[in-house]
């Protein structure tokens, strides 16, 4: 068993004993729930649109090389520039050499999970460099030097009065303060932040190929003063968020907005295709973007994996989970929790490290049922773990128990063999991985067949004569 596998499974089974945890995430699910049928109302046929969307995104993802390269020289004509990183490595150290030719001691940085994901922030710590979550559920999680909980809301877990006893502790805040008093705070605190910091940093929900512009929805407008305010703006996107045309925006920003927070449409929904023009009173002076492969072409080469980069990030596969409304999202300690996290994680890093997230599921399918882009997430979940097998990631005792499963399972006599207490020891003090986390197996003392023939037997005997 990995290390990482060790440590999901004790943290998940503190969580999921946790019932103010649990009381405090679904709550906020609850929401969630309430509102998406408001969304979804404007959709003629819903089903056909999550259809379209899937479709579209299976055209990008299959010409993403020429996509990406008309997203680049589109750019290029309005002055921005592509920069192609290879991994999380390659990335970093693009972001500081621009770091070091601006100066920059302050960055200000929107919500983006693809910086999470080559741990920005605390790279630029190291560096001196101060980094500013502006987004306020990053905001609160970055005073409590802790991850996004959820890919939406990535204070998921906290209740007001956690996050007021925060702001007493790190802001020195009057206690006591309602949540929008709360607010209040942390925008005053902020403001203050755009106007010193040399450097905006955003992610991107979509990348517009033809027009070589990148598309952001948010509901508080710190993104769009992110990279308005500093004189540079970096992005860092993830290479498949691509969208072949301006137009696509029509079905998807509507989607992301139903299934990632129960809107019609998000509060602010921008579209940013380069820095400052000659003639415009605002934006920045650079810009940026930054195309993050780090594993993606890996799961593009995987032809059945490869439907799970049409992911658009609403979360809403993580509201669906049973088993993530009660474990939570840092016992998966990936960037990428719930269904997704568990599909992706595995090939963005190493299977054998990360099999067991495919293993977290109850598949039931209810992620599949709500994916905007009807990705079928419980069938990749089950195509990861036979990849893991015919990969040689599973472990000598697992082999062993599968091999004595196959053989007994395939005869008739071994079935019916030591019925009741011989296999009920058998199975839960050998198989002691089953045992650990589940209660004791309990066997008939006698199999079907056996039954059956008994009741024939029994039957023929009454037959008269």
């Amino acid at each position: 068993m990995s290390e990482t596998s060790s440590s999901f499974k004790a943290k998940s089974t503190i969580k999921a004993a946790d019932l103010d945890h649990r009381h405090k995430v679904n709550f906020n699910i609850g929401k969630y729930n309430a509102t998406v049928p408001f969304g979804k109302s404007q959709f003629i046929e819903v089903t056909s649109a999550r259809e379209k969307a899937k479709n579209v995104k299976w055209r990008a993802l299959e010409t993403l090389d020429q996509q990406l390269e008309t997203f680049e020289a589109n750019l290029a004509k309005r002055g921005g520039k592509v920069i192609w990183a290879e991994n999380a490595e390659q990335a970093l150290e693009e972001i500081m050499k621009i770091c070091r030719q601006k100066n920059c001691r302050t960055i200000v940085k929107s919500k983006s999970m693809v910086t999470e994901e080559i741990y920005l922030n605390k790279f630029l710590q190291k560096q001196g460099i101060e980094s500013v979550e502006t987004d306020l559920g990053e905001y609160i999680q970055q005073l409590d030097d802790e991850p996004p909980y959820h890919i939406v809301t990535p204070a998921m877990h906290k209740s007001k009065e956690d996050i007021a006893k925060l702001f007493v502790e790190k802001l020195n805040t009057a206690p006591n303060l309602s949540p929008e008093q709360l607010t209040l705070v942390a925008r005053e605190k902020l403001r203050e932040k755009y106007m010193e910091a040399e450097i905006g940093i955003t992610g991107a929900n979509f990348i517009i190929a033809d027009i070589g512009g990148i598309a952001i929805s948010e509901n508080e407008g710190n993104a769009r003063l992110s990279c308005a305010f500093p004189k540079t703006h970096i992005v860092v996107v993830g290479l498949e968020k691509v969208l072949p045309s301006i137009n696509d925006l029509a079905l998807f920003w509507p989607l992301l907005a139903t299934y990632g927070t129960g809107q019609m449409i998000t509060s602010y929904n921008s579209i940013i295709s380069g820095p400052r023009q000659p003639g415009e009173t605002d934006g920045p002076e650079e810009m940026y973007v930054i195309l993050l492969d780090n594993g993606r072409t890996n799961i593009l080469a995987n032809t059945k994996a490869r439907e799970s980069l049409y992911c658009i990030r609403c979360g809403a596969c993580l509201n669906a989970c049973p088993v993530y409304k009660n474990i939570g999202g840092h016992a998966y300690e990936t960037t990428y929790s719930g269904p997704i996290g568990a599909v992706i994680t595995p090939h963005l890093r190493e299977m054998g490290e990360w099999k067991h997230l495919s293993y977290a599921s109850s598949l039931c399918g209810n992620c599949t049922e709500v994916c905007p882009v009807r990705i079928n997430l419980h069938e990749l979940l089950l195509e990861n773990r036979h990849e893991a097998v015919d990969n040689g990631n599973s472990t000598w005792s697992e082999k062993l128990a599968w091999k004595v499963w196959k053989k007994a399972s395939l005869s008739r006599g071994m079935m019916n063999m030591g019925n009741g207490a011989l296999k009920n020891w058998f199975v839960n003090k050998v198989f002691k991985d089953w045992t650990a986390h589940h209660g004791n197996l309990n066997f008939s003392q006698k199999t079907f067949n056996e039954m059956w023939k008994e009741k024939n037997s029994k039957s023929q005997l009454a037959i008269p004569k």
